[in-house]
């Protein structure tokens, strides 16, 4: 995991320190956003490290987390979730547990939009996850415009659906965390055909982020190195998306960019860590209760084809 160095913004009695760190296996920008004043702090989108060849579960990159919010003192009052993700595994369970002690029993509080629990439904009848499994897991479910304190920061909930139903953003001074709903420019948007997803709906979550003051920072939850650009980049300004994002600039409409999407959608294949990731997610990262032989399984639905099953 490689960080990019602390950005400080002005006047900072309003403004956070933001810290980003981004996981290269699954092209992810988590973020610890930090009141430098009161030394307050929350943890956005934490990623738990899953190899699906092996299905060994670490912890190196949320360790990495905790040593970063060891080295600025910070006090860690909450993990904040975006969304339900499909392409990594969160570390939110690990996070708090380890912050826990680490806080003297402080113990952070794992929150995420008020729409998770019709996604948690879903995928738990499609995994037969137990429902007492995903019934409560996320400590709170917040509320479209709520706003609450971090150390002296204010942060606003966004409503940001259509990559998932359940998509929110962060709104901290002059920045959003808007987790998958905008990718740097040159890539433009993320998916929207999960269950519940909609390009419409992501129509108008992007043109909300794009009528913000043009100064504004929006920071993403995905970024994807090439040839053309080998360093991941975890923020552009309303201004530059306005002027280069590949899905919206240049005045496309609605329709234009449903289209679009739709056709880019359909070629896609599933994210490779697409079970794995919804069943442990929907759990706000605990994982599944052991057997008798004290192993935690996870379901893989078989995809049969042709006649005789």
């Amino acid at each position: 995991m490689t960080h990019t160095a602390p950005l400080t913004c002005t006047p900072a009695s309003q403004e956070p320190t933001i810290h980003s760190a981004y996981e290269p296996q699954t092209g992810t920008w988590q973020y610890i956003v930090g009141d430098t004043a009161t030394l307050r702090a929350i943890i956005i989108d934490p990623v738990l490290d899953y190899d699906a060849a092996t299905h060994a579960l670490s912890t190196h990159t949320a360790d990495a987390l905790l040593a970063l919010v060891d080295a600025n003192g910070y006090t860690v009052d909450r993990i904040l979730e975006t969304h339900v993700h499909a392409d990594h595994l969160t570390a939110a369970a690990y996070l708090q547990s380890r912050l826990a002690e680490l806080q003297g029993g402080n113990r952070p509080r794992i929150c995420i939009g008020k729409r998770i629990t019709n996604v948690q439904k879903v995928f738990g009848a499609r995994y037969g996850v137990p429902v007492e499994e995903y019934e409560g897991a996320f400590d709170v479910l917040l509320e479209d415009g709520e706003e609450f304190a971090v150390g002296g920061l204010s942060v606003t909930v966004m409503p940001l659906p259509g990559h998932t139903p359940d998509h929110i953003g962060y709104m901290v001074g002059a920045n959003v965390f808007c987790g998958d709903s905008l990718f740097h420019a040159d890539l433009g948007s993320a998916r929207c055909d999960f269950p519940g997803g909609s390009a419409a709906a992501l129509y108008k979550s992007a043109q909300k982020l794009l009528r913000l003051p043009e100064h504004v920072k929006i920071w993403t939850g995905h970024d994807y190195v090439s040839k053309e650009r080998a360093t991941p980049v975890p923020c552009l300004t309303v201004r530059n998306h306005r002027a280069r994002n590949k899905h919206f600039a240049q005045g496309v409409t609605q329709p234009e960019f449903v289209a679009r999407r739709e056709e880019r959608d359909a070629m896609l294949a599933e994210p490779k860590l697409l079970h794995a990731a919804l069943q442990v997610n929907i759990r706000a990262g605990r994982l599944p209760r052991p057997t008798a032989l004290g192993l935690c399984l996870l379901h893989l639905p078989l995809k049969l084809e042709g006649a005789g099953w």
